[in-house]
């Protein structure tokens, strides 16, 4: 929408490309740890899709406006935030000033297709 670039639903995915699904937790399917990892991963992969919508020039982001991370955690999970971290921190890391951002780190109940983490993103292109 004029020169803000929407992203959405990017999922972590292990190293074989397949898409992690189950619930986060300390004594989970998935530790918050690895949901670090996926978290991250899923933000390269809103890096992919940035690339392919800028021609493969991510100079075009002027400045990342917000990320969102979802994590499908249980229901006394309380470390989303560490868990978004690594989407955050990867972002930040790649555009320097220009990667900082709002953020949102939620945990629900559920997720599409029963996902472990997904994020969002918004980004001003020049």
């Amino acid at each position: 929408h004029g020169n803000l670039l929407y992203i959405g639903d990017h999922v972590g995915q292990d190293e074989n490309a397949q898409t992690v699904r189950g619930k986060v937790g300390e004594n989970a399917a998935v530790t918050p740890e690895e949901a670090s990892e996926l978290a991250a991963q899923a933000a390269l992969r809103v890096l992919s899709t940035i690339s392919h919508y800028c021609d493969g020039d991510l100079d075009k982001v002027d400045q990342v406006i917000k990320v969102v991370g979802i994590v499908n955690g249980e229901s006394d999970f309380i470390g989303h935030g560490k868990v978004i971290n690594g989407a955050s921190d990867l972002i930040a890391k790649i555009f320097v000033d220009a990667g900082m951002h709002a953020r949102a780190a939620v945990s629900t109940n559920s997720l599409p297709l029963g996902v472990a983490v997904e994020v969002d993103a918004i980004f001003e292109l020049n």
